[in-house]
């Protein structure tokens, strides 16, 4: 993810219009500084689009500018996530134990949740090993992973589980560990059951492959031209381009070359993704976007149209790395951040492996790079 420096109005809540407020929530320790929690008064009262991350300060900061609004937590009707990720999802279920509001999640992240639930001790920090294994990661970056393992599956003493936890704190929390189970799925096209409101669902896979953006159709409160507004989640951000990498999944095997190797840069497309839906995002003309970082904007086609021209000129940036065979990992090294590799902390680095591995999906699948047989780790060129 290209990041800059949160933006917007400076205080905690924003009012804008219509019945539509956003409250900002604080994310631990992260450069995003804090997540924009959106408030939308319906017939059945409030209803929040995503939550926040699930700390004290942050749920203290959410029920403070619901307080400021006149709204106690056991108003809300009703939560509608954009997407599993623990900025968005993660206060959700202490919103509904509070209030008994229902949750709602595109099927295809509330599968990633309830996967990730089920899944025994240890077994994200084993497929990310696994990943980053067939990525060409060095010992050095794997280390603190397999320290962080053996203490989440108690194959170590009390001092080594220790510095495994220690050591998994540098590392990315598993989306949904320990979020709630939505209980109403989100279905792309519909309308939600929002008494008094129109708001749309409108799929928008590559951030996660359950993101959904959402359409609220109807006239924008200060007359500014355009339909609607649009809840746009992570998928359309006014100043950063975000993070699309693998698609999380602790139960997958590992995609294989002819060969038999493990490549990690074949089967789904989530940087194709992310592309057709902002192409679809850009058809609806919204006179106004609402995010969850940074702050509103206007022009939804412009951004959409930078961002277009920026994962082109990515794309055409790794294909002149590629001259020379790389792994993903190598390519990641090479690839232009927001800070030099050497500077990058540790977890970081695996989520920007993971964005350089659907770089090269996108590139094997447009044919213009392709595995090199009998490497391992493997190394893809430029064709």
């Amino acid at each position: 993810m290209t990041q800059t420096a949160a933006t917007g109005p400076a205080g905690a809540v924003t009012e804008h219009g219509g019945g539509v407020w956003s409250l900002r929530v604080p994310i631990p320790n992260n450069p995003l500084g804090h997540t924009l929690v959106h408030v939308l008064d319906t017939d059945r009262g409030p209803v929040l689009i995503d939550t926040g991350w699930d700390d004290p300060a942050s749920w203290a900061e959410l029920t403070s500018g619901l307080a400021e609004l006149g709204i106690g937590v056991a108003d809300v009707h009703g939560v509608v996530v954009t997407h599993h990720h623990p900025d968005h999802h993660g206060l959700s279920g202490r919103v509904r134990q509070e209030s008994g509001a229902w949750i709602a999640m595109h099927a295809a992240d509330i599968a990633v949740v309830r996967r990730t639930r089920e899944a025994p001790p240890g077994s994200w920090l084993g497929y990310l090993d696994r990943k980053l294994v067939a990525a060409g990661a060095p010992e050095e970056h794997l280390a603190p992973l397999r320290a962080a393992l053996a203490g989440r599956t108690g194959r170590t003493g009390r001092s080594s589980q220790a510095a495994g936890r220690a050591a998994g704190e540098r590392t990315r929390t598993l989306p949904g560990e320990r979020a709630a189970l939505p209980d109403r799925e989100i279905v792309p096209g519909e309308l939600l059951a929002l008494p008094g409101r129109r708001l749309r669902a409108v799929w928008t896979p590559g951030h996660t492959p359950g993101h959904v953006c959402l359409h609220l159709e109807e006239d924008h409160p200060a007359g500014l031209p355009g339909h609607g507004r649009l809840f746009s989640g992570d998928h359309l951000l006014p100043g950063i381009s975000p993070h699309i990498g693998l698609y999380e999944d602790p139960d997958e095997a590992g995609d294989k070359t002819a060969d038999g190797a493990t490549d990690g840069a074949t089967g789904g497309d989530p940087l194709g993704d992310y592309l057709d839906s902002l192409a679809r995002v850009a058809r609806l003309g919204v006179a106004e976007v609402l995010p969850a970082h940074q702050h509103a904007f206007t022009d939804a086609a412009g951004r959409v149209r930078a961002l277009l021209a920026h994962h082109e000129e990515r794309l055409a940036g790794l294909l002149a790395l590629l001259a020379t065979p790389l792994t993903p990992w190598q390519l990641a090294e090479r690839m232009e951040w927001n800070r030099p590799w050497g500077r990058i902390p540790h977890g970081s680095r695996s989520i920007a492996v993971s964005e350089a591995q659907a770089h090269l999906r996108r590139l094997v699948k447009l044919g213009r790079a392709e595995p090199v047989a009998g490497t391992e780790p493997v190394a893809y060129v430029a064709v």
